[in-house]
């Protein structure tokens, strides 16, 4: 297996617990709740973190994706149970992808774009860091955001938070 990929697994297998605390917080009567008319409802966001790891590697295994084709639609989680399957099913599909990446392959150019419109350009694998990793922190914060919101104790996701420690 590629270093490289070797590396994004092993992230990935690290960050997954956090990501899974978070989402098992997520009270499945405010899947509907949203802080903003423009946000996410929680069942949303909490469906799209689940789902980025799968999405983004079904993305990278392309050779390029146009934004412009997109559906912009996010269904919400059924049930938390379902929930966290999704995302059981999402990382071992995002690691399946990696360890199945040669040299070749990981280095290919993929390009994102929106129409005729080029936005980026980048090697399959960077596709996983940026696109794939970065997002998915991002969105798990998110929601983190939407927990304390909503007043649930917010786990663990770095050292402690202001509801836990490791050490709880």
């Amino acid at each position: 297996m590629l270093p490289t990929a070797r590396a994004l697994i092993a992230e990935l297998d690290r960050e997954a617990p956090a990501t899974r605390r978070v989402l098992e917080r997520v009270p499945a009567d405010r899947f509907g709740w949203r802080p903003h008319p423009r946000s996410f409802s929680a069942g949303e966001l909490a469906q799209h973190i689940a789902a980025i790891p799968g999405n983004v590697t079904r993305l990278a295994a392309q050779d390029a994706f146009d934004v412009s084709k997109r559906t912009p639609a996010y269904p919400a989680c059924e049930s938390a149970p379902a929930l966290l399957s999704a995302l059981d099913a999402s990382l071992a599909a995002a690691r399946d992808f990696l360890a199945g990446l040669d040299e070749t392959g990981a280095n290919a150019t993929w390009r994102l774009t929106a129409g005729a419109r080029e936005l980026a350009t980048m090697r399959r694998i960077d596709v996983i860091r940026t696109m794939g990793l970065n997002h998915w922190y991002h969105h798990r914060g998110e929601l983190v955001v939407y927990l304390r919101l909503l007043d649930v104790p917010v786990p663990v996701v770095y050292g402690r938070s202001a509801d836990e420690s490791l050490t709880d």
